[in-house]
């Protein structure tokens, strides 16, 4: 019978943060988002409050360009700031409890011994082995982050990223990032992504995917920014010897380096890529999201608990235990939400965003162009949700750049990169909170190690936009 204790207990080490120096204690995440909600609370005090007129289309709601209303103010009062810290958990409890699975789950693989096996077989070897594991890892979620079938759910696979990368002796930073980055390289064009590409374009007026061939050019590039931004990072951190994801003091991955999988591990393997294929399958043709997932990783620790031979009861308890480790990246992502829900409570989105639109009104075509790109990154800072943002932006910004003399094609794509390329440093978004909670990176600190990279998909956003107007991107 195995047992469950050590290496549950070397997965909690791994996940929490890092002790530093009495005066350097990094914010808290939930500190961080405290702020900025009673900041939001203020504003709805201060900017005068408004609404668009909407219509109802297919359960989706569109906003009718130039009809801007003012509204009674709705300040929101410091009682109703924490009804919304409640309402962003009830409203995120999918999410939440992915996040509170996917800990659980893991903590049952780990049990058995099967995920360290399996990865201490990938990092025998240092060097190119590496570099293969970067660029395989990059692509594979870049593709699923393009077709939309990870996003959210990206912190799922957060943690097995961190382990891959204690075992290639690679910091943790480098871990989350060869799986939050390599997602949300591919999200940033959304090649074939119905939620976020497909809505945009349809609210615009344009075939369903339609400029493929553009996009899938600007996809490269983005990925392979970030492959070649991760590979940078390990070979700097080896040339410099910096301090790298310690390993579990209890020996666990030097003592699964040491053989190879057995015949239950090897089946326990097995288990977590048919769950995994069935999700992707069924995220790509079935719509499955949260929900189903969510049921995936029960099926698969109970089905890897059994098949290691480990007792229901002890099964039970160590996946309990693996919920109780995530339980701070997971309600941050709540938190995160409770930001939106007060600034749309307190009608300034609206008023915000045909601000922005009156703004970009005299301004030259790339210009423009440009700078609807920047308004959709600061935008998302509010609305969290990239359909959301879609359905409010485009209806807008459709009609100005048709006055700009934008194609609705270039329109589009300047909304889409502005919501992916802020996702990886917005401290409003609970997907990336969450992220950085669960492998205890504190905020400002994964901003100063991406940094680069940001600078790089920052130009490579204003590059593809101009391009696109130089071109006159079409269809239309």
């Amino acid at each position: 019978m195995n047992d469950t204790s050590q290496p549950l207990e070397g997965a909690q080490q791994e996940r929490q943060p890092s002790r530093v120096s009495a005066g350097k204690e990094p914010i808290s995440p939930y500190a961080l988002l405290f702020l900025m909600l009673v900041l939001a609370a203020l504003a709805t005090w201060l900017v005068p409050s408004g609404e668009f007129s909407r219509t109802l289309s297919s359960g989706i709601s569109f906003v009718v360009p130039n009809s801007l209303k003012p509204v009674a103010q709705h300040g929101v009062m410091p009682g109703e700031m924490f009804v919304a810290l409640a309402k962003g958990m009830i409203v995120s409890a999918p999410i939440i409890f992915l996040i509170l699975f996917t800990g659980g789950a893991l903590a049952v693989l780990e049990a058995t011994g099967a995920v360290r096996s399996a990865l201490a077989l990938v990092a025998r070897r240092e060097g190119t082995r590496t570099h293969i594991a970067v660029i395989v890892l990059c692509v594979v979620f870049s593709l699923l982050g393009t077709l939309g079938v990870v996003t959210n759910s990206v912190v799922a696979f957060v943690p097995l990223g961190l382990l891959l990368a204690e075992s290639m002796g690679l910091r943790k930073e480098i871990g989350a990032g060869l799986i939050y980055l390599g997602t949300y390289a591919g999200f940033n064009t959304g090649i074939l992504n119905p939620v976020t590409t497909g809505l945009s374009q349809r609210l615009a007026g344009l075939p369903m995917f339609s400029g493929m061939t553009f996009r899938v050019c600007i996809y490269i590039a983005f990925v392979v920014a970030t492959i070649v931004f991760l590979i940078a990072r390990v070979r700097a951190d080896r040339i410099s010897g910096v301090a790298v994801c310690a390993p579990a003091q209890d020996g666990s991955m030097a003592a699964s380096s040491s053989r190879r999988l057995d015949a239950r591990q090897a089946i326990v393997v097995g288990i977590v890529l048919v769950c995994l294929s069935v999700f992707v399958y069924g995220s790509s043709t079935r719509h499955w999201a949260e929900t189903e997932m969510i049921a995936m990783f029960l099926v698969m620790a109970i089905a890897s608990g059994v098949v290691s031979g480990i007792r229901p009861g002890k099964i039970a308890d160590t996946f309990l235990h693996g919920c109780s480790g995530l339980i701070k990246g997971a309600l941050v992502v709540g938190m995160a939400r409770a930001i939106s829900i007060v600034l749309s409570e307190g009608k300034i989105l609206d008023p915000i965003v045909n601000m922005l639109a009156g703004w970009l009104a005299p301004l030259h075509s790339t210009a423009a162009a440009i700078s609807m790109f920047l308004s959709a990154a600061l935008i998302h800072v509010g609305i969290s949700s990239g359909s959301g943002e879609s359905a409010v932006l485009i209806p807008i910004f459709a009609p100005l750049g048709d006055a700009l003399h934008l194609t609705r094609q270039v329109t589009v794509q300047a909304v889409l990169l502005g919501e992916g390329f802020i996702n990886c440093f917005n401290p409003t978004s609970g997907v990336l909170m969450a992220v950085l909670a669960t492998a205890g990176i504190p905020y400002f600190k994964w901003v100063r190690f991406v940094l680069p990279l940001l600078v790089a998909w920052f130009a490579i956003s204003v590059v593809a936009i101009a391009t696109g107007v130089a071109m006159q991107w079409g269809p239309f």
